[in-house]
């Protein structure tokens, strides 16, 4: 049983919708296309600061009967899983099976108060976000081989948002909106019953504004890693709100020892392992500095690296709204890796090397990045899964459209990508929580074809030898 919902003075509802449409009518229109926010050297044009910020919001309407989100030439898409309760978060096990966290945000009482929250808890129940939390793990499994999960199990259930999942030996562990568990897990079982055990408390509270909490374990096991967004916009409901916040932390396992990782990172959400065992995360960046500004990123994370917020962004770039600003910090601010376009809400991150095999070629090196769409850009932003090709251990070139079509001709959302992960076979599957799907995509037959039939190139022993030692390099 969902818990239930404070009352809303009617009056109250009445103002905040008026206000609403306002808003919506309101705004500024960005003057830049998204492209010119992406890649290694975005533009940043000066902030447009409005009297009303701009909340262009796709209307959550979900996919019609048959439909499906437009895959990239060479690949194919259908629903590994459907009629989901609000899927956002994957993760793929040793055997094959995958966990979905069926989840949305907890109880919030003191975020967002007043009229200016209630307008913005509306905005985001027009886009899909304010269904209840099913509070839950589900397992799917895809016995046969087909591309679709046959079997569909609650794997944990009680819990309380549940979102990040990382598997260290016969430990899972789940990050909560507000802790970390471990549950003891036996390969191949399809649900547990053994009570977990809390690992770690992670920031939470009345306020937990980015309440999404992801997960990674390193390649040995020895530490697992943990996002923590903001507790804001920029610093609005005070800096004691913030402590441990906006942040990865890094995890001791087998005590809950934890120290914080990296700073001044927004809202991080997804992380992957990328070349030379680097970790890399995506990052929701701030709104309300117009449509054009600022991009999210991805960007590889430095132990001890600061990234900006709440003071500056991109590196350097101070925002003038945040007071008193800390010079010393904002000299010592790194500049991302890679811009992802403004307000384009990336969530999902997913490294393909070595296992992107279910897929065609030009998805072979590089990361996938869900990205949920925008709510404080006109036109739209986002909307769909982006692949982003890397050359030795950088991101090189513009990124790849991998799933698209999430938006209709008419501006509506019949879905909204989160979380991404490939499976056994090297697919890539993608958690839909409007659209409550999976989905699975895969090389199409004429594509898988194609590669199967390609001779493997060949080396002699001092080419091999020299390529071997530039991929060290």
């Amino acid at each position: 049983m969902h818990a239930s919902r404070p009352t809303i003075p009617a009056r109250t509802v009445l103002a905040a919708l008026v206000t609403l449409g306002a808003l919506a009518a309101c705004g500024d229109t960005a003057r830049l296309p998204v492209a010119a926010g992406t890649g290694s050297d975005p533009q940043l044009p000066p902030p447009r600061k409005t009297l009303i910020p701009t909340v262009n919001i796709a209307p959550a309407k979900g996919w019609a009967q048959g439909a499906t989100p437009v895959p990239a030439a060479g690949t194919t898409v259908k629903a590994f899983a459907d009629k989901l309760d609000h899927p956002r978060w994957l993760q793929v096990l040793p055997n094959g099976d995958v966990l979905v966290a069926e989840t949305n945000a907890p109880p919030k009482p003191e975020d967002g108060k007043g009229i200016k929250g209630l307008v913005m808890k509306l905005a985001m129940k027009r886009a899909g976000a304010g269904v209840p939390s099913a509070n839950r793990i589900t397992l799917l499994r895809d016995a046969d081989g087909d591309g679709v999960a046959e079997v569909r199990t609650v794997f944990l259930e009680g819990l309380n948002s549940p979102f990040g999942m990382a598997l260290i030996g016969t430990d899972l562990y789940v990050a909560n909106a507000d802790a970390v568990l471990r549950f003891p897990y036996v390969a191949g079982q399809t649900k547990i019953t053994s009570a977990g055990s809390k690992l770690v408390d992670l920031p939470g509270g009345p306020i937990n504004h980015h309440w999404t909490k992801s997960l990674i374990a390193s390649a040995d096991g020895s530490k697992l890693y943990a996002t923590v967004g903001s507790n804001s916009n920029v610093a609005e409901n005070g800096l004691d709100a913030e402590t441990g916040r906006a942040a990865i932390w890094e995890i001791d396992p087998n005590s809950g020892a934890s120290r914080v990782f990296a700073t001044g990172l927004r809202n991080p959400n997804g992380m992957a392992w990328g070349p030379a065992g680097v970790l890399w995360t995506v990052v929701n960046e701030r709104d309300e500095l117009g449509s054009d500004l600022v991009p999210d990123y991805m960007t590889s994370v430095r132990d001890g690296g600061f990234y900006g917020w709440p003071y500056s962004y991109y590196g350097q770039i101070v925002d003038a709204r945040v007071t008193p600003q800390r010079p010393e910090l904002v000299a010592k601010a790194l500049v991302p890796d890679y811009a992802l376009g403004p307000h384009t809400a990336s969530l999902g991150l997913a490294w393909s090397a070595g296992k992107a095999g279910g897929l065609p070629p030009p998805f072979g090196t590089g990361m996938f990045v869900g990205q949920h769409g925008s709510w404080n850009r006109n036109p739209p932003s986002g909307y769909k899964v982006i692949f982003v090709p890397f050359t030795g251990n950088k991101p090189s070139g513009p990124p790849v459209d991998v799933l698209s079509g999430f938006l209709t001709a008419d501006g509506d959302a019949s879905g909204r990508p989160v979380g991404v992960a490939l499976d056994g076979k090297g697919a890539l599957l993608v958690a839909d929580d409007v659209g409550n799907v999976v989905w699975r995509v895969s090389a199409s037959p004429t594509a898988a074809a194609a590669k199967a039939a390609a001779p493997v190139p060949t080396m002699s022993p001092p080419a091999a030898s020299a390529a071997a030692s530039a991929a060290l390099r």
